[in-house]
C-alpha cells in the first residue's frame, strides 16, 4: 500500500514555481518590474507606510533581501522611503505615482498567467490542490518553529 511520504512532489513544486516566475518575468518586462519587485509593490500599494521589516514578513523574505528589492524599486522610481515620524531611525515605504500607473497592467498580466496556467483545471480542483499545498506549507512552517525553539 502506497504511503503519502513515498510520493515525491518537491521537484514538481519547484519546477512549477520556476516556470511561473519565468513566464511572469517575460510578460512583465514591459513594465520594468521583476516578480519579486511586483510582489513588494503590490503589498505596499495595499498597505502603504510599512517598514522594511514588516514588508519582509508579508513577503516571507529576509529583510536584507527585501532591502535590495526596495533599493531597486526606489532607484527606478516605483517606491519612496519616508522618515518614520515616531522613530527617526526608521523609514516607511510608499508607492509613487509611477507605481499607481502600472498596478492595473501588472494585475492583468498576473491574472492572464494564472488563467493560462490553470487551463483545463476546474475551480474546485484548484481549490483542493491549494488547500493541500497550504497544509504542506503549514507543516513545514511548524518544523521551522520547532527548529527555532531548540
Amino acid at each position: 500500500m502506497a504511503k503519502t511520504e513515498d510520493v515525491s512532489f518537491g521537484y514538481l513544486l519547484s519546477d512549477v514555481t520556476l516556470l511561473f516566475r519565468k513566464h511572469f518575468d517575460r510578460r512583465a518586462v514591459a513594465f520594468g518590474l521583476t516578480r519579486a519587485q511586483w510582489r513588494a509593490t503590490k503589498v505596499l500599494y495595499h498597505r502603504e507606510g510599512l517598514r522594511q521589516t514588516e514588508l519582509a514578513e508579508f513577503l516571507e523574505m529576509e529583510p536584507i533581501a527585501v532591502g535590495r528589492v526596495i533599493d531597486r524599486l526606489q532607484a527606478a522610481g516605483f517606491v519612496e522611503r519616508r522618515p518614520d515620524p515616531k522613530d527617526r531611525r526608521a523609514w516607511r515605504l510608499y508607492v509613487t505615482e509611477q507605481s499607481r500607473e502600472v498596478i492595473g497592467g501588472m494585475e492583468l498580466i498576473a491574472r492572464g498567467l494564472r488563467k493560462d496556467a490553470t487551463q483545463g483545471i476546474a475551480h474546485s480542483e484548484l481549490e483542493q490542490a491549494l488547500a493541500v499545498i497550504g497544509r504542506i506549507k503549514d507543516n513545514l512552517l511548524a518544523l521551522e518553529q520547532a527548529d527555532d525553539s531548540n
